[in-house]
């Protein structure tokens, strides 16, 4: 039996990736898994504005402080007979792998490194000084760790050489929640034929932060040529952030503003349902250097979800996704509005896209998704049994 103990400050509803992780080796054999969490409140959005904002620092530490002596009182739980094998820190976990190596000095060390800080800061408009800094605490996050677990091979290439045996590549897949929606979804539709037209359009949801990475202007762009086409196709894109106004504006006095539904927010509990609801989910089609090298949450959810996937033909999404979604170049929205336009307008294209995304998202289920890192503890676990 391996005892493992999620620990740190995510929050499984905003970052679904420590859920699914925490998921998939719960259902595997042999396995125990409890939990130490106490979530820390900050957005991925918020901790980004800190670096713009240096004088919000005080918040980060004011609030780190606070679920760290939570963390260090609540791990006297986890001692003597209950000690775990293994610690997972989640999403996030920069400097809570730091308390974690602190509490456990002998245990091993998971950390699940889904992003890296400094490029997350790069992506969304910060260089220079506090990108490096942010570089010096990716390295002191990797080093504490005896496994850094990451989502891509092009993520895990940037751990330092000396410490790049310690990286496993697990898919970020998607929770149960999302299989389930797309279950009662496939059931809902069963007669459907999948013909699209002006009464009953093709129906698409996007959803995120309205990051660089997204590229969310370019949906915008593609939606309005759509509309000016006449396509039978409906929208809903929801979220908020960094380029949503850029997006409000591209689509503002075009036939598109009548063909698009804006969302500011939905619950992390609703948001499985509403997506599986519509014909198609969009992935990202950004040209960053980070939209590069990412296959990103809502194509894994959105492939649960039953829906078609549309997102960027880039290297680790071809890869990891095969036949299982449709896929156009990055930043080129004609070719994206050329795609939805194909799955308006030939019912058989939509069905095939369906098929192979609810084919494709079979290999994505917590269990199968975290088998790597399950891999990776067990030659550990054998390795330590011959010293």
């Amino acid at each position: 039996m391996r005892r493992i103990l999620g620990f740190g400050t995510y929050d499984t509803a905003a970052h679904p990736r420590v859920e699914v992780l925490l998921g998939g080796l719960r259902r595997t054999p042999g396995n125990v898994v409890r939990e130490l969490d106490e979530p820390l409140g900050l957005s991925t959005a918020d901790r980004v504005a800190m670096l713009k904002q240096p004088w919000r620092l005080p918040v980060l530490g004011g609030r780190l402080a606070s679920r760290w002596s939570r963390l260090a009182a609540g791990s006297r739980r986890f001692r003597g007979s209950r000690k775990p094998d293994a610690l997972l820190v989640g999403y996030m976990g920069h400097f809570d792998v730091l308390l974690a190596r602190l509490l456990y000095p002998r245990t091993t060390i998971i950390l699940d490194h889904l992003i890296f800080a400094s490029g997350t800061a790069r992506d969304r408009g910060e260089d220079g000084a506090k990108a490096r800094l942010l570089s010096v605490l990716d390295r002191m996050a990797t080093h504490c760790a005896d496994v850094v677990v990451l989502d891509t091979g092009e993520h895990a290439a940037k751990l330092d050489g000396s410490i790049a045996d310690r990286g496993v590549i697990v898919p970020v897949g998607a929770p149960r929640s999302w299989y389930g929606a797309g279950e009662a979804a496939a059931a809902a539709r069963a007669d459907d034929d999948g013909a699209r037209d002006a009464e009953r359009p093709l129906t698409v949801v996007f959803f995120g932060l309205f990051t660089p990475l997204q590229g969310a202007p370019v949906i915008a762009q593609a939606l309005r040529l759509l509309a000016e086409r006449g396509a039978p196709v409906r929208a809903l894109l929801i979220g908020a952030g960094q380029e949503r106004a850029e997006c409000e504006q591209i689509l503002a006095g075009s036939p598109a503003a009548q063909a698009v539904q804006w969302r500011d927010w939905v619950d992390s509990a609703e948001l499985p349902r509403v997506v599986a609801e519509h014909d198609v989910c969009l992935g990202i089609v950004g040209t960053t250097d980070k939209a590069l090298d990412v296959v990103p949450n809502k194509v894994y959810q959105g492939l649960a979800a039953g829906c078609a996937v549309v997102t960027s033909d880039t290297a680790p999404q071809r890869r990891v996704l095969g036949d299982g979604a449709v896929f156009v170049p990055p930043g080129d929205s004609r070719a994206l509005a050329d795609a939805l336009q194909h799955l308006a307008t030939d019912p058989a294209a939509l069905r095939d896209a369906r098929a192979r995304a609810a084919a494709a998202a079979a290999a994505f289920v917590p269990e199968q998704a975290v088998a790597p890192l399950v891999d990776a503890l067990e030659r550990r676990r054998r390795e330590e049994a011959r010293r």
